[in-house]
């Protein structure tokens, strides 16, 4: 099984990284990114490519992909909707229009084309016109995401609170479990829902959690 990855670098994207690297079942992992990627593994290839609102050049790289992970992502904080549209919606759309196979978009909870929220609104203005593709796409909407085995967020905000709220999680897990997942079981869901695991075509965090077994 093929897999390409948007966002590679990202805390989920690592995490998404690490389980197709793991899953034998994915024999090839094709990333995409605008620098070179440190990572490195027999079966992970990065392709450099600076424009995401136009992947036709680099097409033939993504040609034959059994899945198209995006988890490409930016914090909303000092953002118009303008400027945080291109990365959330512009280039998810174009990944799906390029990239073949099940695809599985990561959004967040309480995402909502009607959400007076901003990043909620372009989020959820995504998913539906993702969802109204004739091909098996998925919609991951995790809440509160726990990094494991080493990863971290490149905004050093999210780095921080992730570092003074570690504590909370073994505590939100058991008296919130529909809001918390981690970068493992968030990735393995992913490969599942690749592997055709049956699902809703929405997942929240309980599920992600089911699907990743």
């Amino acid at each position: 099984m093929k897999v390409v990855i948007f966002g590679a670098s990202g805390m989920v994207g690592q995490g998404a990284l690490r389980e197709c690297l793991l899953d034998p079942a994915v024999d090839s992992v094709v990333t995409v990114g605008r620098s070179p990627s440190t990572a490195s593994d027999p079966k992970l290839r990065h392709v450099v490519h600076a424009d995401f609102g136009d992947l036709s050049p680099i097409a033939s790289e993504l040609a034959g992909a059994d899945a198209c992970f995006y988890c490409m992502g930016v914090t909303s904080a000092g953002l118009t909707e303008a400027e945080y549209t291109p990365v959330t919606h512009d280039y998810a759309v174009e990944a799906a229009r390029v990239v073949g196979g099940t695809y599985v978009y990561v959004s967040g909870e309480g995402a909502g084309a009607d959400s007076k929220t901003m990043w909620a609104r372009v989020k959820g203005r995504t998913e539906n016109e993702l969802l109204a593709l004739d091909r098996p796409v998925f919609v991951v909407r995790p809440g509160f995401i726990q990094p494991r085995h080493g990863i971290t967020s490149r905004t050093r905000i999210y780095r921080y609170v992730y570092a003074w709220s570690s504590w909370l999680f073994p505590v939100l897990r058991k008296v919130a479990p529909k809001y918390v997942t981690t970068t493992d079981l968030l990735g393995r869901a992913m490969v599942a829902l690749a592997k055709g695991a049956p699902a809703s075509r929405v997942l929240r965090s309980d599920e992600i959690n089911r699907v990743a077994g």
